[in-house]
């Protein structure tokens, strides 16, 4: 395992799924103590963003190679295809062990929920089906981000998550992914690659973007009684409209701004994931 493995597992973009997995851990006071909780996290930290993001590599390298954003920890490598050609042996050698382990620990059921994670990923990579290039399933099918809080439940024996929380989560899986595809507009035309960015452009991209924003928000105090992560979405729904409106529009963001962008999502989502496990709004409906 080299340095290069771990840019490709996109460490600054680790976040989602560490996020979805704390969600039902929600004002338990106890689950930390729990080795079998400390092994789930680590496996949706480096393992389960390698299998995601590596497969994704291993197909986009036309994309990547273009992409002044790649080539770090933050956003995740340039790799060259001598590279990228022995990463889907390198990605099943880490995910067996994982996979043996958890369907020891929590059964039949687990294994099987392992293995969609792994179908939803060709389904979304590999031709025939190719979904990454397929607007707009592309997005509908980051619902299977929602997996992981599937996997935290069943992993350590917590109750199933109201159906309101998952709707939630499956809204912030699409938001994530929308923007993603907003920074990556100008390599992604260049490579021929067509997401629901390329086709609707930068300006009405960040619309649909801030119409999750805005129903997110509505969601979290209509369902969750939730002011704080409420208002923190519609923080950042205003500051959506401001770059609509006055300070971006249509230009593309500089590499410094979409780092310190990435910076900032990161520590936004520290500090939720914070308040989520503490307050546990998001388990009662």
């Amino acid at each position: 395992m080299s340095l290069l493995d771990i840019k490709i597992s996109r460490p600054g973009l680790w976040f989602p799924t560490i996020w979805i997995y704390l969600v039902p851990f929600g004002n338990q006071d106890v689950f930390w103590k729990s080795w079998v909780f400390w092994l789930g996290l680590i496996f949706v930290t480096f393992p389960l963003n390698y299998l995601v993001y590596g497969l994704n590599d291993y197909n986009d390298d036309k994309a990547d190679a273009v992409n002044t954003r790649k080539g770090n920890f933050l956003f995740g490598a340039r790799a060259p295809r001598a590279f990228l050609d022995g990463l889907p042996k390198k990605i099943a050698m880490m995910m067996l062990p994982f996979f043996i382990l958890f369907s020891y620990l929590a059964g039949f059921k687990m294994l099987l929920l392992l293995m969609f994670m792994v179908v939803v990923n060709i389904l979304y990579n590999f031709r025939p089906f190719r979904i990454k290039e397929r607007p707009p399933f592309e997005i509908v099918i980051q619902m299977g981000y929602v997996t992981t809080a599937f996997f935290a439940t069943e992993l350590n024996n917590l109750d199933i998550l109201p159906w309101q929380t998952l709707v939630y989560l499956t809204l912030f899986a699409f938001q994530a992914h929308i923007a993603g595809e907003i920074m990556d507009i100008e390599p992604d035309l260049e490579s021929g690659k067509r997401t629901t960015a390329t086709l609707l452009g930068r300006k009405r991209s960040k619309l649909v973007m801030l119409a999750l924003l805005l129903l997110e928000s509505f969601l979290v105090w209509h369902w969750f009684r939730d002011m704080v992560l409420a208002l923190f979405l519609l923080v950042f729904a205003l500051w959506l409209v401001f770059d609509v409106l006055i300070f971006f529009k249509d230009r593309p963001y500089t590499l410094s701004q979409m780092k310190l962008f990435g910076y900032a999502i990161n520590l936004s989502a520290i500090l939720t994931m914070i308040w989520v496990l503490y307050t546990g709004k998001l388990l009662v409906v």
